[in-house]
């Protein structure tokens, strides 16, 4: 069974570029989310398999997202996208129970690597 898939990020182009890598894989997008406010709202609402959450939106951080998915479901699996150089917030979003990070730009390769290593 396909894989249910929630894209968080605050630019409509990058939710369109990991949608395209992913359904051209054989992925479902369960929703999308720009901010992490609506991340939450959206995960509580379709339970998708994964999230892939960008780390800096409006409203609500990555991060914060993170955390509040996993307190609500500690069974969540989260991969977190952010660009060069944001090492600290990376392994602040691993100890807070990310199962992986992308670093944009993405390459079509990573993204699906990182995804079929968490849902397989």
């Amino acid at each position: 069974m396909a894989k249910n898939i929630l894209i968080c990020d605050d630019a409509a182009f990058m939710r369109m570029m990991i949608k395209d890598i992913l359904t051209k894989n054989g992925y479902n997008i369960a929703g999308e989310a720009e901010n992490g406010l609506k991340a939450v709202e959206k995960y509580n609402e379709t339970k998708p398999d994964l999230v892939l959450m960008d780390i800096t939106m409006p409203e609500m951080d990555g991060i914060q997202a993170l955390k509040q998915i996993r307190a609500a479901d500690p069974s969540a699996c989260v991969i977190m996208c952010s660009a060069m150089g944001q090492q600290a917030m990376v392994i602040e979003a691993i100890q807070s129970g990310a199962k992986d990070f992308i670093v944009k730009p993405f390459q079509a390769e990573r993204v699906l690597e990182a995804v079929k290593k968490v849902v397989g």
